[in-house]
């Protein structure tokens, strides 16, 4: 890729294909989760997702008393990930271990079977904690993935787990966090911190979550990618660099709150320029039947119109393309 070419990029939020998911796919091919939004994902050079499961044939429940959920998906059903021709998922997140150490061996062995780079959950502290490297369109992707959910999962040098940071500067973890993304922002072309963090519900971003995401920016991160909200949450540029401070559900089982709409979300698709992903296109989505699909028309815009406040409460700037179905979202002009 020479000097200056651009590169497309489609992130989702969380892809949950366990529990009713997982009974679906015994009958459904595995494109079936993605509904009617894979021409959209196949317009990108590169795709990213936070898996919210375990993909694996293995393992007990974990603490099933103490824990509510446990989200497994048959071995197979790395198909629905292959479907999308998705390059990366992040795996730190509060069901990764759901099925325990067992499963999380056999889900890394299975997406490096597939050729899907993951990030945020391995075998010790440095595998969990490592940068995953994937090339996309000649260029090196880096992912690097942390959550603040289930502090029990940490990650040690001699114990499996997911890459454990609480949301707070003067903690050694989130020290080591930054250092590791200033030590590798040269070593890739573009760099994504994936952040699984805070409570399920709430469109505004917690404002330690904004204060952490300048940090991680100001660190080297090109961009900050955000889930573990139900609800999708505003695009904020710092420093020129994109801030998703909640991607939202993309695909579950989940039962849908009325006034939360955790059903609604967007396919990301984002031009990338050198490192600067200025310019975003939010085609918004609805679960239906265990299935992400395109909303259109008075829905679509709904969506949209709701994802525009957010945005615009961050300083961004979001108009609505009606031939293309998208909320435009942009770098703010210089005033």
């Amino acid at each position: 890729m020479t000097e200056g070419e651009s590169f497309r990029l489609a992130l989702v939020g969380d892809v949950m294909l366990g529990r009713l998911v997982n009974d679906v796919l015994k009958k459904e091919p595995p494109g079936y989760p993605w509904g009617d939004t894979l021409p959209l994902v196949a317009q990108a050079d590169g795709r990213i997702c936070n898996l919210e499961c375990v993909i694996s044939d293995k393992g007990e429940p974990w603490l099933p008393f103490e824990k509510a959920f446990h989200f497994r998906s048959a071995a197979k059903n790395v198909g629905v990930l292959e479907a999308a021709r998705i390059n990366a998922v992040s795996l730190a997140n509060n069901h990764a271990l759901d099925y325990g150490g067992e499963a999380l061996e056999e889900m890394l062995q299975i997406l490096g079977r597939s050729g899907i780079a993951s990030a945020g959950a391995g075998r010790n502290l440095a595998e969990a904690s490592k940068v995953a490297v994937t090339a996309v369109a000649g260029r090196n992707l880096g992912l690097v993935a942390f959550t603040d959910n289930e502090p029990d999962w940490e990650a040690f040098s001699s114990r499996a787990g997911v890459f454990y940071v609480p949301v707070q500067p003067s903690d050694a973890r989130a020290k080591k966090l930054l250092e590791i993304v200033s030590a590798h922002k040269d070593a890739v072309d573009f760099l994504i911190v994936s952040a699984h963090w805070g409570s399920n519900w709430g469109y505004d971003p917690p404002r330690e979550h904004v204060a952490f995401a300048h940090a991680l920016v100001e660190a080297g991160a090109d961009l900050v990618f955000g889930h573990s909200s139900h609800v999708f949450r505003g695009i904020e540029f710092y420093l020129g660099r994109p801030i998703l401070y909640g991607a939202g559900n993309f695909v579950d089982d989940y039962a849908v709150d009325a006034t939360e709409r955790n059903d609604e979300g967007f396919v990301y698709l984002a031009e990338i320029e050198g490192r600067a992903a200025r310019r975003w296109c939010l085609y918004p989505t609805r679960i239906v039947e265990f299935q992400a699909r395109r909303a259109t028309g008075r829905q679509g815009r709904s969506i949209a119109d709701k994802m525009r406040k957010l945005c615009r409460d961050l300083g961004s700037e979001a108009e609505w393309n009606e031939q293309e179905n998208a909320l435009v979202v942009q770098l703010p002009t210089a005033r």
